[in-house]
């Protein structure tokens, strides 16, 4: 049903109200308005909804909060409400947008992905509760720096939490306690992320994991003392091997058996990158400097291969890629087709396939 010419009258003489009110009140026409954009919404022009936003936009700041409050929690509920009245309305204060966020159907995931990157902390604590948010929203909330936001998300048992944002997820729960309950809580939480934060939490929450979780107590206890140790130990017989301490350190694991993906992400966490560098190109058979250049010059795939070929589990490729890149001051960033190419190197690659390909040289093209 198109605008009739009654319509078309109205939503005329309501834009002269707004410019220039002539005693009726702003509230009132900030009212009139919305309400006809709700009702026509469907059947306005591309330049009518345009008119309509601006107008609503330009009188959201002389109109009573509780008049905005009043139409969001009105709109939150309705799922006949028009898009871009929505989006209006999670673009004004927190007050305001919070029954929209939290609850309109209308505000889909793709929606949500217009606005959440530039809203404020407190949007993004709300988006962070919605029900049912997607792994596209959830991933840019696990980045966010804001405890509330972080705290909101892990506490939401129905948003959808992919492998990379529970990486975050957990290493920022090194720095944050009041992540430990509700991500341990999580019944979704990748075991080998669960084991990761044995290392931090407390015995009650550690007692938690292990009895939830597929985790081996005994065995990640072991994992952990022989990480320390290994980085801890000198080594015992430094004159019969050659170059600098930390060579001879490296030399040493690998012919102990001790060299392993655990003492890896150790040294890693620690900031010893130099060790890092060496004991993995080690391990993978790699010259040094090769193994720099492509862990660090050829992009997240070349780290998941290097990853994979020493048996570092996908749900920690985050944190290596993410930590080794801050190390070198290398912003961590990762688009979808790297992050659809790292899954397929743990999907499809076996570790000997990995290391052949670390290993085969690099073509133009």
């Amino acid at each position: 049903m198109a605008l009739t010419a009654q319509d078309m009258s109205s939503m005329g003489r309501l834009a002269q109200l707004a410019a220039n009110p002539q005693g009726v009140g702003r509230d009132e026409i900030y009212v009139a308005i919305a309400s006809l954009f709700r009702a026509q919404g469907p059947h306005l022009s591309e330049r009518e909804r345009l008119l309509m936003r601006e107008i609503l936009l330009k009188l959201s700041h002389d109109v009573e909060m509780a008049v905005r409050i009043a139409l969001a929690e009105r709109l939150a509920d309705d799922e006949d409400a028009p898009a871009d009245l929505v989006l209006m309305l999670c673009d004004d204060r927190i007050e305001v947008a919070r029954p929209v966020i939290l609850r309109s159907r209308k505000l889909t995931d793709a929606e949500i992905l217009k606005f959440i990157r530039e809203a404020s902390v407190d949007h993004q604590a709300s988006v962070a509760a919605r029900p049912n948010i997607g792994e596209a929203v959830t991933d840019i909330l696990a980045r966010s720096e804001a405890e509330t936001v972080l705290v909101n998300l892990v506490r939401n048992v129905t948003a959808r939490i992919g492998t990379f944002a529970f990486e975050t997820l957990v290493e920022k729960s090194r720095a944050l306690e009041s992540l430990h309950g509700p991500l341990a809580t999580r019944k979704d939480l990748p075991p080998v992320l669960a084991t990761k934060m044995t290392e931090w939490v407390s015995e009650a929450l550690k007692t938690h994991i292990v009895a939830n979780f597929d985790v081996n107590a005994q065995k990640t206890a072991a994992t952990v003392r022989e990480a320390r140790q290994a980085v801890q130990s000198a080594p015992a017989t430094p004159q019969t091997y050659s170059g600098d301490p930390t060579n001879r350190l490296v030399d040493k694991l690998y012919i102990a058996g001790q060299l392993k993906a655990g003492f890896l992400l150790r040294v890693l966490h620690q900031g010893q990158t130099d060790l890092f560098d060496l004991a993995f190109a080690r391990l993978v058979d790699m010259e040094l400097n090769a193994f720099r250049r492509a862990f660090y010059q050829q992009g997240p795939r070349a780290v998941a291969l290097a990853c994979r070929a020493v048996g570092i589990d996908r749900a920690v490729f985050a944190t290596v890629f993410n930590l080794s890149r801050q190390s070198r001051s290398i912003p961590p960033t990762i688009t979808p087709e790297q992050r659809a190419e790292v899954e397929n190197v743990f999907k499809v690659f076996s570790k000997t396939d990995a290391i052949a390909i670390l290993h085969a040289p690099v073509t133009a093209g």
